[in-house]
């Protein structure tokens, strides 16, 4: 298995800053000793051309150029450097190399990616690009142009972090070629919510466990709505809640 990675960029932080900078390199490490069948790369960066797939040209260039408002910049979470424009090039890079190896492979992996709270036109929660979006439409576009194809093939997104996919639903809403899942906690950030064309915000415990087991009941239903139906037929999307079916 192969999985990518990009540490030798370390964004300048202040001190007390909350995000955990580190936890990238130590993942590298810890891989890298107790797991020697995994072979570690380093990212390539992500083109302007891959990044606008998913992202406006003049947020993309506002980013680069570091001429992004001072509200939105702090929406990120992150102050401006080249060192943050170079790795958030690069998290994306990661997840496109890791979707084409994949492709052929079976799997693959980007061990500092998952930045799906940004969405075409603006960064949020320390997500400045849209990794999981860029990597799906350039497999999308790759594929079409190999193959011949009239419509793009379709993608199935599956997000568990804690925190909603905002982003990543925000930037294929309307899209039947791509779906979404979300299962994040009900009381977290971001406090605005997008529609995925599955999504489920999760209670705090006791109910928890209640609601991962139904979950792993239901994964077949959403597997056979994203494979045998045409991109028409798919569900439309819907603001379910967890608590809905969990009690």
């Amino acid at each position: 298995m192969k999985a990518f990675y990009s540490i030798q960029f370390v964004l300048p932080l202040p001190p007390g800053h909350r995000f955990p900078m580190g936890k990238y390199a130590r993942l590298r490490d810890r891989l890298a000793a107790e797991r020697p069948e995994v072979t570690l790369a380093q990212a390539e960066p992500a083109s302007d051309a891959d990044l606008a797939l998913a992202h406006t040209p003049a947020y993309i260039a506002a980013v680069a150029q570091g001429t992004l408002e001072a509200r939105a910049q702090r929406e990120i979470g992150f102050p401006w450097s080249e060192a943050m424009v170079e790795r958030s090039r690069r998290s994306v890079g990661a997840s496109v190399q890791a979707a084409r190896v994949a492709q052929h492979e079976g799997v693959a992996a980007n061990i500092a990616g998952g930045t799906h709270h940004a969405s075409a036109a603006a960064g949020s929660g320390y997500c400045v690009f849209n990794d999981v979006a860029v990597a799906a439409r350039r497999l999308q576009h790759d594929l079409m142009a190999a193959q011949g194809l009239a419509r793009p093939p379709r993608v199935a997104v599956i997000d568990l972090d804690v925190h909603q996919g905002n982003g990543t639903a925000s930037i294929f809403g309307g899209d039947a070629s791509v779906f979404t899942l979300s299962l994040h906690g009900e009381k977290n950030f971001p406090s605005a919510r997008w529609r995925a064309t599955w999504t489920w915000a999760c209670p705090t415990a006791p109910a928890t466990r209640r609601i991962w087991t139904r979950w792993i009941w239901r994964w077949s239903s959403w597997t056979a709505a994203f494979a045998p139906m045409p991109c028409s037929t798919w569900p439309a999307p819907t603001r379910t809640r967890a608590t809905a079916w969990a009690a």
